[in-house]
């Protein structure tokens, strides 16, 4: 029995939570207009996880176009 993937499944959840709590941490759920940029500064926050607690701070800064008039 191989217990490779299972054993990489629950590392991967428990580095997402990590990322998930420090976005709780820095008060990112709060705010009632989500816009691109904080959606991306979410993600990101919660992709690099434990990284968070050692100095990274991801930000992400997008500009949508304007619709034509």
């Amino acid at each position: 029995m191989r217990r490779g993937p299972s054993i990489l499944g629950i590392i991967l959840v428990i580095w997402l939570v990590i990322g998930a709590i420090a976005a709780g941490q820095r008060g990112y759920y709060k705010g009632d207009d989500t816009n691109c940029a904080e959606a991306g500064t979410i993600l990101v926050t919660i992709v690099a996880g434990p990284l968070n607690y050692i100095g990274a701070n991801p930000k992400i800064d997008c500009e949508l176009p304007e619709p034509s008039k």
